[in-house]
Protein backbone atom coordinates (compact mmCIF):
# COMPACT_ATOMS: atom_id res chain seq x y z
CA UNK A 1 0.00 0.00 0.00
CA UNK A 2 1.46 3.35 -1.05
CA UNK A 3 1.92 6.11 1.45
CA UNK A 4 -0.94 8.66 0.68
CA UNK A 5 -0.51 11.57 -1.74
CA UNK A 6 -3.92 13.08 -2.09
CA UNK A 7 -5.61 16.45 -0.41
CA UNK A 8 -4.51 16.64 3.31
CA UNK A 9 -6.92 19.13 4.13
CA UNK A 10 -9.70 17.07 3.41
CA UNK A 11 -8.17 14.23 5.50
CA UNK A 12 -7.55 16.44 8.60
CA UNK A 13 -11.53 17.68 7.94
CA UNK A 14 -12.83 14.20 7.84
CA UNK A 15 -10.86 13.29 10.83
CA UNK A 16 -11.98 16.38 12.61
CA UNK A 17 -8.55 17.42 13.66
CA UNK A 18 -4.87 19.15 12.14
CA UNK A 19 -2.82 15.92 11.68
CA UNK A 20 -0.53 18.02 9.29
CA UNK A 21 1.31 20.12 12.52
CA UNK A 22 3.60 22.13 10.71
CA UNK A 23 1.90 22.03 7.16
CA UNK A 24 -0.11 24.62 7.43
CA UNK A 25 1.28 26.84 4.76
CA UNK A 26 1.40 23.94 2.42
CA UNK A 27 -1.99 22.83 2.61
CA UNK A 28 -2.69 25.90 -0.06
CA UNK A 29 -4.92 27.95 2.43
CA UNK A 30 -7.65 25.46 2.74
CA UNK A 31 -9.33 25.31 6.25
CA UNK A 32 -8.10 22.70 8.30
CA UNK A 33 -10.61 22.36 11.12
CA UNK A 34 -10.80 25.21 12.80
CA UNK A 35 -12.99 27.61 10.08
CA UNK A 36 -14.77 24.42 8.80
CA UNK A 37 -14.93 21.92 11.68
CA UNK A 38 -17.26 19.41 9.78
CA UNK A 39 -16.47 16.71 7.14
CA UNK A 40 -15.79 17.86 3.18
CA UNK A 41 -18.02 17.05 0.87
CA UNK A 42 -21.58 18.62 -0.10
CA UNK A 43 -23.17 16.53 2.64
CA UNK A 44 -20.39 17.30 5.26
CA UNK A 45 -23.16 19.69 7.24
CA UNK A 46 -25.57 17.27 7.26
CA UNK A 47 -23.35 13.53 7.57
CA UNK A 48 -25.45 11.33 10.46
CA UNK A 49 -23.53 10.60 13.85
CA UNK A 50 -20.64 8.17 13.60
CA UNK A 51 -20.95 4.92 14.75
CA UNK A 52 -19.01 3.48 17.68
CA UNK A 53 -17.16 1.32 15.62
CA UNK A 54 -16.37 4.40 13.22
CA UNK A 55 -15.15 6.08 16.16
CA UNK A 56 -12.67 3.20 16.54
CA UNK A 57 -11.53 3.44 13.00
CA UNK A 58 -11.41 7.27 12.99
CA UNK A 59 -8.54 6.66 16.34
CA UNK A 60 -6.55 4.95 14.13
CA UNK A 61 -6.59 6.46 10.87
CA UNK A 62 -5.48 10.00 13.06
CA UNK A 63 -2.66 8.01 14.54
CA UNK A 64 -1.68 6.58 10.89
CA UNK A 65 -1.94 9.80 9.00
CA UNK A 66 0.06 12.20 11.85
CA UNK A 67 2.97 9.79 11.96
CA UNK A 68 2.61 9.04 8.17
CA UNK A 69 2.91 5.41 8.65
CA UNK A 70 1.43 2.69 6.16
CA UNK A 71 -1.17 -0.07 7.52
CA UNK A 72 1.37 -2.83 8.09
CA UNK A 73 4.03 -0.91 9.45
CA UNK A 74 1.20 0.20 12.19
CA UNK A 75 -0.12 -3.57 12.71
CA UNK A 76 3.82 -4.20 13.39
CA UNK A 77 3.86 -1.45 15.94
CA UNK A 78 0.37 -3.34 17.59
CA UNK A 79 1.66 -6.24 17.49
CA UNK A 80 5.08 -4.73 19.32
CA UNK A 81 3.03 -2.59 21.83
CA UNK A 82 1.28 -5.86 22.99
CA UNK A 83 4.36 -7.99 23.85
CA UNK A 84 5.02 -5.02 26.56
CA UNK A 85 4.71 -4.65 29.85
CA UNK A 86 2.07 -2.16 30.45
CA UNK A 87 -1.05 -0.79 28.61
CA UNK A 88 -1.04 -1.59 24.99
CA UNK A 89 -2.73 1.60 23.90
CA UNK A 90 0.00 3.86 25.35
CA UNK A 91 2.84 1.52 24.66
CA UNK A 92 1.80 1.95 20.92
CA UNK A 93 1.93 5.64 21.04
CA UNK A 94 5.17 5.56 23.06
CA UNK A 95 6.83 3.57 19.96
CA UNK A 96 5.33 5.86 17.06
CA UNK A 97 7.18 8.73 19.23
CA UNK A 98 10.21 7.18 19.72
CA UNK A 99 11.05 6.79 15.54
CA UNK A 100 13.66 8.33 14.06
CA UNK A 101 11.27 10.91 11.95
CA UNK A 102 9.52 11.79 14.97
CA UNK A 103 11.96 12.82 17.11
CA UNK A 104 13.93 14.74 14.20
CA UNK A 105 10.41 16.69 14.07
CA UNK A 106 10.07 16.77 17.76
CA UNK A 107 13.65 18.18 18.22
CA UNK A 108 13.05 20.96 15.53
CA UNK A 109 15.10 19.75 12.90
CA UNK A 110 12.30 18.67 10.86
CA UNK A 111 9.54 21.16 10.21
CA UNK A 112 7.14 18.63 9.95
CA UNK A 113 6.82 15.24 10.19
CA UNK A 114 7.09 14.53 6.54
CA UNK A 115 9.96 17.07 6.27
CA UNK A 116 11.76 14.99 9.06
CA UNK A 117 10.78 12.08 7.07
CA UNK A 118 13.03 13.43 4.44
CA UNK A 119 15.74 14.42 6.20
CA UNK A 120 16.34 10.79 7.37
CA UNK A 121 16.12 9.45 4.08
CA UNK A 122 18.34 11.74 2.51
CA UNK A 123 20.82 11.28 4.84
CA UNK A 124 21.30 14.26 6.38
CA UNK A 125 20.67 12.62 10.28
CA UNK A 126 23.08 11.02 12.67
CA UNK A 127 22.14 8.78 15.34
CA UNK A 128 25.11 8.38 17.78
CA UNK A 129 27.64 9.55 14.86
CA UNK A 130 26.07 7.23 12.08
CA UNK A 131 23.99 7.81 9.15
CA UNK A 132 20.72 6.69 9.71
CA UNK A 133 17.92 6.38 6.77
CA UNK A 134 15.03 4.37 8.20
CA UNK A 135 12.12 6.61 9.39
CA UNK A 136 11.11 4.07 11.29
CA UNK A 137 14.44 3.28 13.45
CA UNK A 138 13.39 3.67 17.19
CA UNK A 139 15.78 5.85 19.39
CA UNK A 140 16.43 5.05 23.13
CA UNK A 141 17.58 7.22 25.48
CA UNK A 142 21.03 8.11 25.68
CA UNK A 143 21.10 8.26 21.99
CA UNK A 144 22.19 11.27 20.09
CA UNK A 145 20.35 12.60 17.03
CA UNK A 146 22.11 15.35 15.21
CA UNK A 147 22.31 16.91 11.44
CA UNK A 148 25.49 15.91 9.44
CA UNK A 149 27.97 19.03 9.45
CA UNK A 150 27.26 19.10 5.59
CA UNK A 151 23.63 19.86 6.05
CA UNK A 152 23.61 22.37 8.77
CA UNK A 153 23.07 25.34 6.46
CA UNK A 154 19.94 23.67 5.04
CA UNK A 155 17.31 26.62 5.24
CA UNK A 156 14.01 24.72 5.83
CA UNK A 157 16.62 23.01 9.33
CA UNK A 158 17.55 26.37 10.27
CA UNK A 159 13.97 27.68 10.36
CA UNK A 160 12.66 24.36 11.77
CA UNK A 161 14.97 24.59 15.05
CA UNK A 162 14.37 28.49 15.27
CA UNK A 163 10.33 27.06 15.73
CA UNK A 164 11.69 24.41 17.90
CA UNK A 165 13.06 27.00 20.03
CA UNK A 166 9.88 28.95 20.71
CA UNK A 167 7.29 26.15 20.87
CA UNK A 168 10.30 24.03 23.25
CA UNK A 169 10.76 20.40 23.01
CA UNK A 170 9.61 17.11 25.22
CA UNK A 171 10.93 17.09 28.81
CA UNK A 172 12.20 13.47 27.19
CA UNK A 173 14.76 15.04 24.64
CA UNK A 174 17.45 17.64 25.05
CA UNK A 175 17.82 20.14 22.28
CA UNK A 176 21.44 21.65 21.66
CA UNK A 177 20.78 23.95 18.90
CA UNK A 178 24.07 25.49 17.83
CA UNK A 179 25.70 22.32 17.60
CA UNK A 180 22.46 20.89 15.91
CA UNK A 181 22.24 17.87 18.43
CA UNK A 182 19.75 16.79 20.38
CA UNK A 183 19.84 13.98 23.10
CA UNK A 184 17.05 11.10 24.20
CA UNK A 185 16.75 11.88 27.71
CA UNK A 186 14.32 9.06 28.59
CA UNK A 187 11.70 7.34 27.21
CA UNK A 188 8.81 9.09 25.65
CA UNK A 189 5.57 10.53 27.89
CA UNK A 190 1.81 10.09 26.85
CA UNK A 191 0.61 13.43 28.04
CA UNK A 192 3.05 15.54 25.73
CA UNK A 193 1.57 14.15 22.50
CA UNK A 194 0.24 16.90 20.27
CA UNK A 195 -3.35 15.58 18.88
CA UNK A 196 -6.07 14.64 20.62
CA UNK A 197 -5.88 10.68 20.59
CA UNK A 198 -8.62 7.74 22.42
CA UNK A 199 -5.59 5.08 22.01
CA UNK A 200 -8.17 3.07 24.17
CA UNK A 201 -10.69 2.97 20.97
CA UNK A 202 -7.64 1.32 18.70
CA UNK A 203 -7.01 -1.44 21.40
CA UNK A 204 -10.68 -2.50 20.96
CA UNK A 205 -10.51 -2.16 17.29
CA UNK A 206 -7.86 -4.67 17.19
CA UNK A 207 -8.82 -6.35 20.00
CA UNK A 208 -12.42 -7.76 17.77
Amino acid sequence: MARYRGAKWRIARRLGVNIYVGEEKSLKGKAITDKRPYPPGQHGRSRRKISYYGRQLMEKQKVKYYYGVREEQFRRFYKMAERMKGQTGENLLKLLESRLDNVVYRLGFGKSHRHARQLVVHGHILVNGKKVTRPSFLVKPGDVIEVREKSRNIPDILSGIELAKQRGVPSWLELDAENFKGIVKAEPTRDEIEIPIAENLIVELYSK
